[in-house]
């Protein structure tokens, strides 16, 4: 055999085996077959609710500025390199609620989102500093020109900022300061529920003209001294600024809040809500083009006063439920993924968990999948007929990718191909989760 013959054979053979020892063929069985996916509703079914009640709410609020003291790492589209200036300081918000017997508290992160090692880094300092809680929520507003330097790993060093161990202690203690105010300052508050349709300023950004969640959700604190908190949740990607802005930015959450906070209430936390397939209709992508975006939306807030109070006894119910997934199938091609190892090489362990909270009326639902919002009028219906406000929130502490549509998973858009890590199925395995966890709900 001649020597470059030879060369070529080992070659190839060396191919082969590498493929072999890290790709496989996407598991296409019917998701409702799988073990994972019966031991999930096993444990819904036998699922327990920690619950009390008491005559009133007590609530707290505080922001506090994380924005680093040297440029970080932009996180969000494609790497793009530490910003060159700060557009909007960055910030980490706690909301805290308690009826006096249970507590509950929100963090909130002007971040793509809440990577498992920062979250559990975050509960270890809240235990260190003596905060009990019963339930800790993270939300993040998902902007995409945010700083990175939270996500350990090959892939979090390739694409989103590394693992600086000098930006978890940053937002870490930001953490623990918000939480420590909030709670510090809590009052007798009220609650109160809106439902605002801005159907005109987001669509579906896979299917022209589909379906969409188009509602801002806001759950309002009115306190006895008339200083106010809301917490709102809303489905268009925050997005709206261009790929290639390089300053450090909040996005449109950021701007919404700002003038939330200046002219309406006291404290504004914006949680990203089923944003799996929603995307703004922001007229350009300048700093200016999205704060006249975010005015629109507050405009549209403001016309808005079907405001609901919350009525009956001060209820609060707390559970979380772990999924199980299954392996994980982050495809190189329609029909070929990453063997499970590789990806767990590369992004490390994903949990995916569901955090519920019963506030009277009001069902909280955050997930660990971008969720998309066309499941959302489904939801909305079921949980009103049992005489409930559902809010839906994401990046609750882990991240498994999207979770749309299932006749989405082999189209050709890079969010249903190469972010959906768990499919095919998980657009009817969360969608049947949700309306599972709503049925569980109290009326």
């Amino acid at each position: 055999m001649p020597r470059i013959l030879r060369v070529f054979v080992w070659v190839l053979g060396i191919l082969l085996l590498l493929g072999i020892a890290t790709l496989t063929t996407v598991d296409r069985s019917p998701v409702q077959d799988r073990s994972s996916y019966q031991s999930t509703f096993a444990d819904l079914d036998s699922s327990t609710w920690n619950s009390s009640t008491s005559s009133h709410w007590l609530g707290g609020w505080a922001t506090v500025n994380v924005t680093p003291t040297q440029p970080a790492e932009l996180v969000g589209y494609s790497p793009r390199g530490p910003y060159t200036f700060v557009q909007d300081s960055s910030h980490v918000k706690a909301l805290t609620l308690s009826n006096g017997e249970s507590s509950i508290a929100w963090l909130n992160y002007e971040l793509l989102i809440v990577h498992p090692q920062l979250a559990e880094q975050v509960r270890a300092g809240v235990q260190e500093a003596g905060i009990s809680l019963d339930q800790l929520i993270f939300t993040a507003t998902h902007t995409h020109s945010g700083m990175g330097g939270y996500m350990p790993g090959p892939l979090g060093e390739l694409a989103f900022g590394g693992y600086d161990e000098k930006m978890v202690t940053l937002l870490v203690a930001g953490s623990v300061s918000a939480l420590q105010t909030a709670l510090a300052t809590q009052d007798t508050v009220t609650l109160a529920y809106k439902k605002t349709n801005v159907s005109d300023l987001v669509s579906n950004r896979f299917t022209k003209g589909g379906s969409i969640d188009p509602f801002v959700r806001q759950v309002l604190l009115h306190r006895k001294d008339g200083k106010k908190a809301t917490f709102l949740t809303y489905s268009a990607h925050a997005t709206a600024l261009s790929s290639k802005f390089m300053g450090l930015s909040g996005d449109y959450p950021a701007y919404l809040t700002q003038q939330l906070e200046q002219e309406k209430v006291d404290f504004a936390l914006f949680a990203a809500g089923t944003v799996g397939s929603h995307r703004p209709l922001a007229q350009g992508n300048s700093p200016e083009q999205v704060d006249a975006y975010a005015l629109a939306i507050d405009a549209t807030l403001s016309a808005d006063t079907s405001e609901v109070a919350v009525q009956g006894d001060a209820l609060l119910r707390t559970s979380q439920l772990q999924i199980n997934l299954g392996e994980p199938q982050l495809r190189v091609s329609n029909d070929l993924r990453l063997r499970p190892w590789l990806f767990r090489y590369l992004l490390g362990e994903m949990p995916a968990y569901l955090d519920i909270s019963q506030v009277g009326n009001i069902l909280f639902i955050s997930s660990s999948g971008e969720l998309s919002g066309v499941f959302y009028e489904a939801w909305d219906a079921l949980a009103e007929e049992k005489g409930l406000h559902l809010v839906v929130t994401v990046f609750n502490g882990s991240y498994v990718g999207y979770i749309t549509p299932d006749d989405l998973y082999d189209a050709s858009y890079h969010e249903v191909r190469e972010m959906n890590w768990f499919g095919p199925g998980n657009g009817q395995y969360f969608d049947r989760l949700i309306k599972g966890v709503i049925q569980k709900a109290e009326n």
